[in-house]
C-alpha cells in the first residue's frame, strides 16, 4: 500500500486529486494539507511514501517545501500550471509532474514512473530540481517553539550545525531545520550562500570582512558581528565566490 498525502491550496484541486486516488487499490490517502507550513508538519508527522505536491502556492511554494524536508525524502510528484519552458527543467531531472487538470491516465502514468526511483534517485532528482533556473528555493521553513516560520532568502544569515541540530539564524532570531548542512549544500545557490567549514553555511550578503589566518585557515565577520571560523579547504572557495563584489580586509 502507497502511503499519499496531497499537498495544493485550493480545494477544488486537491478534491479531485482525492477522486482520482480512490480509483488506484494501492493508494492510501492519509493526509491533505493547502499551504507549505502544514505540509512540512504533516509529512513529518506522517511520513508519507508520495506526496502530490502543488508547486504555485501563497506563503511557500511546492519547491520550497521540497528543499526544506529532509532526507529520506518521499517520493513527490509536482503539479503545476507552468508553461512548457519551465517543465523542462523537471523532465531533464527525472522529478515527475502533472499539469493542471489533472488526467487519471497522467496521473497513473506518473504513479508507474514514480515507483521505479529509489529513495537516492528520489533525492537526487529533486535536489537538481530545486537548484533548477527560476525554480530555487526563495525562503525556507523553520521551526521556533510549536510553529513554523516562513523566512525570505534575504533574511538568512547563516545556518549553523549545532550539538547535532540545524539552526538558521537571522538577524534577531534562530530557527531549526530538518535538513542537515550537507542537504543544503547542495539545495541552495552559490550565487547566494557558502559553506565556509564543517558546521557554517553563510550568505555571501552578509559578509562584512575576510582575514586569512595562521595554518590557512580564515574567520568571516558578518554584519551582523558574528564571526564564524573557515576551513582551509573552504577559504579558496569562499574567496572565489566573493571575488569582485567588495574589497576585504586581510
Amino acid at each position: 500500500m502507497i502511503r499519499v498525502m496531497i499537498v495544493d491550496d485550493e480545494q477544488p484541486a486537491r478534491d479531485r486529486l482525492r477522486r482520482l486516488l480512490s480509483g488506484f487499490d494501492d493508494i492510501q490517502i492519509i493526509g491533505m494539507a493547502e499551504n507549505g507550513e502544514e505540509a512540512i508538519e504533516f509529512i513529518g508527522e506522517l511520513r508519507p511514501d508520495l506526496v502530490l505536491l502543488d508547486i504555485q502556492m501563497p506563503g511557500c511554494n511546492g519547491i520550497e517545501v521540497a528543499s526544506s524536508l529532509s532526507s529520506p525524502r518521499p517520493k513527490i510528484i509536482f503539479c503545476t500550471a507552468y508553461d512548457r519552458y519551465a517543465l523542462d527543467a523537471f523532465e531533464l531531472n527525472a522529478v515527475d509532474y502533472l499539469m493542471k487538470p489533472v488526467s487519471r491516465t497522467r496521473l497513473a502514468s506518473a504513479i508507474a514512473r514514480i515507483r521505479e526511483l529509489n529513495v537516492a534517485e528520489v533525492d537526487r532528482n529533486i535536489d537538481r530540481a530545486v537548484r533548477s533556473a527560476h525554480v530555487g528555493p526563495m525562503r525556507f521553513l523553520g521551526k521556533r517553539g510549536s510553529r513554523l516560520h516562513v523566512i525570505s532568502h534575504k533574511d538568512v544569515v547563516y545556518l549553523g550545525s549545532e550539538d547535532g541540530l540545524t539552526k538558521l539564524h537571522t538577524k534577531d532570531q534562530s530557527y531549526l531545520m530538518e535538513p542537515n548542512l550537507n542537504d543544503f549544500e547542495r539545495r541552495l545557490d552559490p550565487a547566494r550562500f557558502c559553506r565556509i567549514s564543517r558546521t557554517a553555511i553563510v550568505n555571501l550578503d552578509y559578509i562584512s570582512e575576510v582575514h586569512t589566518l595562521m595554518g590557512g585557515y580564515g574567520e568571516t565577520l558578518l554584519k551582523t558581528g558574528m564571526r564564524l571560523e573557515i576551513s582551509r579547504r573552504k577559504l579558496k572557495v569562499l574567496m572565489k565566490n566573493l571575488e569582485g563584489s567588495s574589497d576585504f580586509q586581510n
